[in-house]
């Protein structure tokens, strides 16, 4: 039996359970360098924009410099990055804020990836290498005003045309969109048929109206996308897609980004209100040293603690080609509801300051209200899981 002598070091409240061993050294060299660029560039700064309702485009210069877009997909000039690597980039994002995150999210595993993954070579090679530097920004359009949860009902349409084809419908909820320089649409062209198109903006027809009175995710850019009659080449057709296959499969690797992502948000909330309790003083002593701060303080970091877990492992199952979309489901699940849950215990923590943007909190709480629908709704996901737990889907009767 092992036995211990001497004082233990004291533990380190921002890695409770020492999960930082648990990665290797070029995983921490990136998220270090992510995290540096968070605190120095985003933080100081990113309460002003969710303010204003606005993302500085020369905010996705920089995200682009990092290395950010595409981060994870290998050949055509990307850097081929570990899951967990791309992972730890994404808590380190969205710890600045959500929208921030997104923008990475959507430009690499949603657009990029659509074209990483379902593209010709030719349209690999034509957009990969410049959606890498940023001088391409790429949106993503699937979800529609009455098809979010059942893509499958989408109105969006194609029509063949000669050699070219005619795209006419709405898509809403689009992320990047109105500063995007290509949008992947997706949209039916056959009774089971569904393909992907690159549509480039300025073409006759494509317009992306920036959707204004948002109380979530103001720090980003959130769009429509209209196609009145939109005339675009065969050679804009992604080949390798022809089903709902396609588009779900961008969606599982957003997804995946969202797991760890959410990890960051609450990390910074806990952050705040830990920082928050120590200084504030009430009945002449520290709030910090209440009973019930501290039961507050240890569910936080119970939370988050067992998030990071999570997305580790299921970080590791992708890199070792065993992660399922399952997996992803349960992980975004359980780590947006749990983050949401320390964002909210947070601000009772910081009292009256926390309804301000001088705190990260309530941005994190309002974000986190999108980030819990987008990418597949809490409920999805929870039927998602339950018919793998089952056996018996319950998604229709």
């Amino acid at each position: 039996m092992a036995v211990t002598t001497g004082a233990q070091p004291a533990l380190d409240p921002h890695d409770f359970l020492a999960i930082d061993a648990l990665l290797d050294d070029e995983e921490k060299a990136i998220r270090d360098t992510v995290r540096q660029f968070v605190r120095e560039q985003i933080v100081p700064e990113v309460g002003d924009w969710f303010e204003r309702g606005v993302l500085p485009r020369e905010v996705i210069g920089e995200l682009a410099k990092l290395g950010l877009f595409g981060m994870h997909l290998e050949g055509y000039g990307l850097p081929g990055a570990s899951a967990v690597s791309y992972g730890l980039a994404c808590t380190e994002l969205e710890a600045g804020d959500s929208g921030i995150r997104s923008a990475v999210s959507v430009q690499g595993s949603l657009a990029m990836f659509a074209i990483w993954r379902w593209g010709s070579e030719e349209q690999k090679e034509q957009w990969l290498p410049r959606m890498h530097t940023g001088e391409v920004i790429g949106c993503f359009g699937l979800t529609e005003p009455d098809a979010g949860s059942d893509p499958g009902t989408m109105r969006t349409h194609a029509r063949r045309d000669g050699d070219d084809w005619i795209i006419s419908g709405t898509k809403m909820w689009i992320t990047n969109g109105t500063i995007a320089d290509i949008a992947i649409v997706w949209a039916r062209t056959g009774e089971d048929e569904i393909r992907g198109f690159v549509v480039e903006k300025g073409t006759p027809g494509f317009s992306a109206p920036e959707i204004h009175k948002k109380l979530s995710l103001r720090a980003s850019v959130t769009s429509e996308l209209v196609l009145d009659e939109v005339r675009v080449p065969s050679e804009a057709m992604l080949p390798g897609a022809s089903t709902l296959r396609g588009p779900l499969s961008c969606l599982n690797e957003a997804r995946f980004g969202i797991v760890f992502g959410a990890v960051g948000a609450a990390r910074a909330c806990f952050e705040a209100a830990l920082d928050y309790s120590k200084s504030r003083i009430v009945f002449e002593k520290p709030i910090s040293a209440y009973q019930l701060t501290q039961q507050k303080l240890a569910e936080m970091a119970l939370e988050i603690n067992r998030a990071s877990l999570v997305a580790l492992h299921l970080g590791r199952m992708k890199d070792n080609g065993t992660l399922r979309p399952e997996h992803v489901s349960l992980g975004k699940m359980g780590n947006v509801r749990g983050a949401i849950e320390v964002c909210r215990s947070a601000r009772t923590v910081l009292g009256g300051n926390g309804i301000t943007l001088e705190y990260p909190v309530i941005r994190h709480m309002n974000n986190l209200e999108s980030v819990l629908t987008y990418e597949g709704t809490h409920e999805v996901h929870t039927l998602v899981v339950g018919g793998a737990l089952t056996g018996t889907p319950a998604f229709r009767g």
